[in-house]
């Protein structure tokens, strides 16, 4: 199989894993990606995410992260499910009611890593990277014509939205680029500016991470002071604001193809007087398998603390 037949093939095998979109992009530096995120830097609107400063080399070069890397295959893994909420309900974000996805998103690129190796007629080396690998995941989806970047920030696929989950093969052969595709998600549409309650998007593509509801309930390592407290509304774990009010997230009513990213009943509506009673034992088996396990019990009572305070002015 030479390079053109598999670029048309890789994709159809990823839709058949569940896959809404996928797409080829060769290695060269992403200018616009890189300066959004010095700029960010630049700026402190990263906050206390450290990290983001360090890796700053290897987020431009993915041939540091595999020798001789010329193609990044990036694909987006779609969680959209419908989901009733009350208004005085305490939240958790759609994508941590789900197991957790860097497992899951990993699982599904490795079997099409394999699936590669074996079609290619020569030697392949590929790395699978998922979320907390160094990557401008959002840049190179955009670059392999998987959708754009709306003004919320979030990565919009045609037909799908937001409500989905990246990962990337980096390849050391290379297939051909697939075409972006011509698609302007948000045109004069500003909901998602209107939405945010803290005004984290600061303007259209543009975030503040100091007052993201998000940052500060996921990233935010240490206790919260008053306003950050306040900030955090109502939301125990993450926050979907800016994406529920886009018109491209509206009326799901089907749930995912993928049955390993079905909402946990036992999650849903979960208050944080049960969060706050939870010994470390009932934590790893309540959240063990989602993406909350990884931020840990400390810091999920300190978001059901303020929570719980908060709720009283709802």
């Amino acid at each position: 199989m030479n390079e053109e037949q598999l670029a048309e093939i890789i994709p159809q095998k990823a839709q058949e894993s569940g896959f809404c979109a996928a797409g080829f992009a060769s290695v060269t530096l992403h200018k616009e990606g890189s300066e959004r995120l010095l700029a960010m830097i630049r700026e402190n609107r990263h906050g206390e995410m450290h990290y983001m400063q360090k890796e700053l080399s290897i987020r431009n070069h993915p041939e540091k992260l595999l020798p001789g890397a010329k193609t990044v295959f990036s694909a987006a893994l779609p969680y959209r499910f419908p989901l009733e909420t009350k208004k005085e309900s305490p939240r958790i974000s759609r994508y941590a009611l789900v197991n957790d996805y860097h497992r899951v998103v990993r699982n599904k690129l490795n079997q099409l890593l394999d699936f590669i190796t074996a079609s290619y007629p020569g030697p392949v080396s590929g790395k699978v990277c998922v979320d907390s690998m160094p990557v401008l995941e959002k840049n190179w989806a955009e670059k392999a014509g998987l959708g754009r970047t709306g003004k919320n920030t979030m990565l919009i696929v045609p037909e799908t939205g937001s409500y989905v989950f990246l990962g990337e093969i980096l390849l050391d052969i290379e297939l051909p680029p697939s075409p972006s595709p011509q698609f302007d998600p948000c045109q004069e549409c500003d909901a998602c500016l209107r939405s945010c309650p803290t005004g984290a998007l600061v303007e259209p593509g543009k975030i503040d991470a100091r007052k993201c509801i998000s940052y500060l309930t996921v990233e935010l390592k240490r206790e919260f002071t008053p306003d950050e407290s306040a900030m955090t509304g109502k939301w125990l774990f993450g926050c979907d604001i800016c994406q529920e009010v886009c018109p491209h997230n509206a009326q799901i009513t089907t749930a995912p193809n993928c049955t390993e990213l079905m909402p946990r009943e036992e999650l849903i509506g979960i208050t944080p007087e049960q969060i706050l009673s939870l010994t470390r034992s009932q934590f790893k088996t309540l959240f063990g398998s989602t993406p909350i396990y990884r931020t840990g019990l400390k810091r999920l009572k300190r978001n059901a603390r303020a929570v719980k305070e908060n709720l009283k002015n709802f």
